[in-house]
């Protein structure tokens, strides 16, 4: 009898465990979806600040250059990103790697105290989110339209100025910043993205055009 008993009731037990762990799956979504809007509002927060200052300094485009060069040191060295968010690292230790990274990179002095204001006040680890919220006001502030460029191979800094000012007619912007990205898939030429426009001029993207013509010709037969 008991295992009868045993034996219906498994179903709906079963099922509450599921309903359990969907309850839980759904509530670490949450978590992390809170978690990561309270990081961007931050971090949209801090570079508004590092905006203005440099506004009224007078130095928007030095701390811009700055802020660049940091986030591409950042993107290329995951051990400094480690070191200044790890909160066992001592503030001394963190603003001493500071120090040094704005010497050999010549960071402007308001660069370096917004880095060390970071540091006091526990912020470091929103780092990355910051130098891409304020690269986004910069851009607004100076009407300048980021584009990625693609190609088979390193373009001379020639062939990306021509891009470049060919982006500035097309898009009537007032500066282009490009992204240079090497993809050997392209086989040859690059391919320009900005904003939700792609323009492909691949050997890999008239392939796949041409492949995609022929297709639709074999169909229509």
């Amino acid at each position: 009898m008991q295992a009868a008993m045993l034996a219906r009731a498994r179903p709906s037990f079963v099922a509450a465990a599921k309903a359990q762990r969907t309850k839980g799956i759904r509530a670490r979504r949450s978590v992390r979806v809170c978690a990561k809007l309270e990081l961007e509002q931050v971090a949209g927060a801090y570079a508004n600040a590092l905006v203005e200052v440099a506004q009224k300094t007078s130095s928007l485009e030095a701390v811009h250059a700055d802020v660049d060069a940091l986030a591409s040191v950042l993107k290329e060295n995951d051990s400094l990103k480690e070191l200044l968010s790890n909160p066992v690292i001592a503030e001394a230790k963190k603003k001493e790697v500071v120090k040094r990274l704005a010497a050999e990179a010549s960071f402007s002095q308001y660069t370096v105290n917004f880095l060390n204001l970071l540091i006091d006040q526990n912020r470091i680890e929103a780092l990355d989110e910051i130098c891409e919220s304020f690269e986004k006001s910069y851009c607004a502030l100076t009407d300048t339209q980021v584009a990625t460029l693609r190609s088979a191979v390193k373009l001379e800094q020639e062939q990306q100025f021509l891009i470049a000012k060919k982006l500035q007619e097309l898009t009537g912007s007032k500066n282009i910043k490009l992204k240079p990205v090497v993809d050997a898939d392209l086989v040859a030429g690059f391919v320009v993205e900005y904003g939700s426009t792609q323009i492909d001029l691949s050997v890999k993207g008239q392939l796949e055009k041409i492949t995609g013509e022929l297709v639709a010709t074999a169909q229509r037969m």
